[in-house]
């Protein structure tokens, strides 16, 4: 087993192998978990939200969800979700988009897409390689309109959400250090990632 906890705001990014399971901890609650996923082998087969969203017929993630690549082929499977329903459009906060909703004294704030693209780079990944992500525990409801909103989250301090790799991916995280709305209680926190070998899953 290997656990570690993400600071908040921090960056992490692990490989998971076939088989094995990852469990994300919302230590503190609240706390949105920005999310992008790649085959380990080859990075170009990587999450997508429309083959996950049409086969599914849902935008929501929760027990059952099968994380789809843009080649249609399985990646993880939510195996235990304690929060209900996870956002799969709301996207990473940039400083583009926090200029845009919450005026250019937000630019020089920390987001996740500095976080996708430091971490990224670990592993040769640039901003093309930047695709519509997950975040987990993130409560985005979409009105009959088609409206989105941010509200207050679902969880609880403690609450996990598990996944168990179809194939050796790679995992990149953003502990969103969002401040301006409600995704993190304007407070962001820690997170634990934790990996269980094949023999536990």
């Amino acid at each position: 087993m290997r656990t570690v906890t993400v600071p908040a705001r921090a960056a992490w990014s692990s490989v998971v192998h076939r088989g094995e399971r990852l469990t994300l901890t919302d230590l503190h609650g609240n706390q949105a978990v920005d999310f992008l996923l790649y085959d380990a082998h080859d990075p170009s087969v990587r999450y997508s939200a429309p083959d996950t969203i049409h086969a599914q017929g849902s935008l929501f993630l929760t027990t059952g969800s099968v994380l789809l690549s843009n080649e249609h082929t399985p990646l993880m499977t939510v195996t235990d979700d304690q929060v209900g329903r996870h956002d799969t459009v709301g996207g990473a906060c940039s400083k583009e988009s926090n200029t845009l909703r919450y005026g250019h004294h937000t630019w020089s704030q920390h987001a996740c897409v500095d976080n996708f693209l430091a971490e990224g780079a670990k592993y040769g990944l640039g901003k093309r390689d930047l695709v519509s992500n997950i975040n987990w525990y993130m409560n985005v409801p979409v009105e009959p309109d088609g409206t989105l909103g941010i509200v207050d989250g679902l969880s609880a301090p403690g609450l996990e959400v598990t996944l168990r790799a179809e194939r050796d991916v790679l995992v990149l995280v953003s502990n969103c250090p969002q401040i301006n709305n409600p995704c993190n209680g304007f407070a962001p926190t820690a997170v634990r990632m934790t990996i269980t070998g094949t023999e536990n899953a």
